[in-house]
């Protein structure tokens, strides 16, 4: 996992090995953005230039919260998608590897 970094400075990049990573970028609004890549230098890149998702582009980037490798598209995916049912507080912690029982319970309608 890296370290905060300003919307200014690209992530360090990651090796040519073909794997994928699943990250997390603060927006300016406070919000979080989660994504996979395997470029996540020029992924990065783009988020701050205005060319990444379409949500990045309305709430541009602060910084790189952190991310985490798989080996595979496949598994970067479902991670992606596991990382957006969790409540905010528990992101940080999946994206260390932590153990997650998975989605917290919704209450209320």
């Amino acid at each position: 996992m890296s370290a905060p970094l300003s919307a200014a400075t690209p992530p360090q990049p990651l090796a040519a090995n073909g794997t994928w990573c699943l990250y997390l970028i603060e927006c300016r609004n406070g919000s979080w953005y989660a994504g996979i890549t395997n470029r996540l230098d020029a992924r990065y890149a783009a988020h701050v230039a205005g060319r990444g998702a379409r949500y990045t582009r309305a709430n541009p980037p602060v910084h790189l919260v952190g991310f985490r490798t798989y080996p595979n598209r496949a598994s970067a995916s479902r991670a992606e998608w596991a990382i957006k049912q969790l409540p905010r507080e528990r992101k940080l912690a999946f994206l260390h590897g932590e153990p997650c029982a998975g989605p917290a319970p919704r209450t209320g309608n």
